[in-house]
């Protein structure tokens, strides 16, 4: 059990790392963005997005970002201007701008206007700030960098060490809750809110371990109906409830599903990404496990398979429309069709 533990935490750790830094040069433009009309996603889907005009975009491994309409499938890859063909984050502005996170081998950002692409200049800073409008994004695997998008400049910033854990980590996850506060998951320090004002940590022992056989860094945060939040383990935490008061921390960490198969399995008790659909339910991604659906009382299993066989899982994304999409490591996008999760196809 545990060499199975370490191998997956070495592929996890491949898989979201992140190596190199931005290139400090001036931006870069391609004009010549047309793209090659395929008839399938590659394999290795990492990252599912769906921009304001409805149409989604899909973030590999190693074949660039495809962008589908409703009607056309077309590949974008370095020889259209992306800086490279691997895509780990994808986010828009409020222009409409969409912007493509590349993580290794060197971290870049490229954004997409609707013709061409321009790879961004970084501005290095120690002014941390927070503004309704801001667009964040993960830096480099085994860094505490992170991006700020003010909508005029990005910005990249370090996350400041928890005083209790001074050793070198890095940052898996980024979420705005809610109240417009932003929080860093990382490995192995936990996890840290900012506020605009400063900055609170629930460290490592408070938040995800693999029972007492490594950790797996914090790659989810999520919050539920009521307000708590939830940091890809089987607690969950009140920070924002009015009995924080009566607690000598910020946060208070509650027993909760445990192990999502109730075995307390070791791999189960911890998910890679999460999504709260319309209904208030909240789905769970594990590698090898297939999806896990929890309604606030009980659990339900979705296998995820392709010939009868288990494909390993890499996030899960919601939709406009409240449909739920899936990315994985070698077997293409998959959606929810309402009972089961089925491959996309054309």
């Amino acid at each position: 059990m545990k060499l199975n533990i370490l191998l997956f935490l070495s592929i996890l750790t491949l898989l979201t790392s992140c190596n190199g830094q931005t290139a400090d040069k001036k931006n870069n433009t391609n004009q010549f963005a047309n793209g090659d009309t395929v008839k399938e996603l590659g394999n290795s889907i990492m990252v599912v997005y769906q921009d304001k005009k409805n149409v989604y975009w899909f973030g590999s491994w190693e074949t660039g970002v495809y962008k589908y309409d409703g009607k056309t499938l077309i590949n974008f890859t370095k020889k259209h201007g992306l800086s490279n063909n691997r895509v780990d984050e994808i986010k828009e502005d409020k222009l409409g701008n969409i912007y493509f996170v590349s993580c290794s081998p060197q971290s870049t950002i490229v954004k997409f206007n609707g013709q061409s692409f321009t790879t961004i200049t970084v501005t290095k800073s120690n002014e941390w700030k927070l503004q309704p409008d801001d667009l964040w994004f993960r830096n480099a695997y085994q860094t505490e960098k992170v991006y700020r998008f003010d909508g005029d400049n990005f910005y990249e910033l370090t996350l400041p060490k928890p005083p209790s854990h001074p050793n070198p980590f890095e940052i898996y996850s980024i979420y705005q809750d809610q109240k417009g506060n932003i929080w860093f998951g990382t490995n192995p320090v936990g996890v840290c809110r900012y506020d605009g004002k400063s900055f609170k940590w629930i460290t490592e022992e408070d938040v995800t371990e693999f029972r007492n056989e490594g950790a797996n860094g914090v790659r989810s945060i999520t919050e539920d109906q009521n307000g708590d939040f939830w940091f890809n383990t089987e607690n969950r935490y009140s920070v924002y409830d009015s009995t924080i008061l009566k607690s000598s921390k910020f946060y208070i960490r509650h027993e909760s599903i445990g192990s999502l198969d109730g075995k307390n399995t070791s791999g189960l008790n911890e998910y890679l990404s999460t999504v709260k659909d319309n209904n208030n339910n909240l789905w769970f991604v594990t590698y090898r496990s297939g999806v896990w659906k929890y309604d606030g009382t009980k659990i339900t299993h979705y296998a995820v398979q392709e010939n009868a066989k288990d494909i390993t899982l890499f996030s899960i994304y919601k939709d406009k429309n409240g449909g739920l999409w899936l990315g994985t490591h070698e077997n293409g996008a998959y959606k929810f069709n309402g009972t089961a999760f089925e491959k996309f196809r054309l």
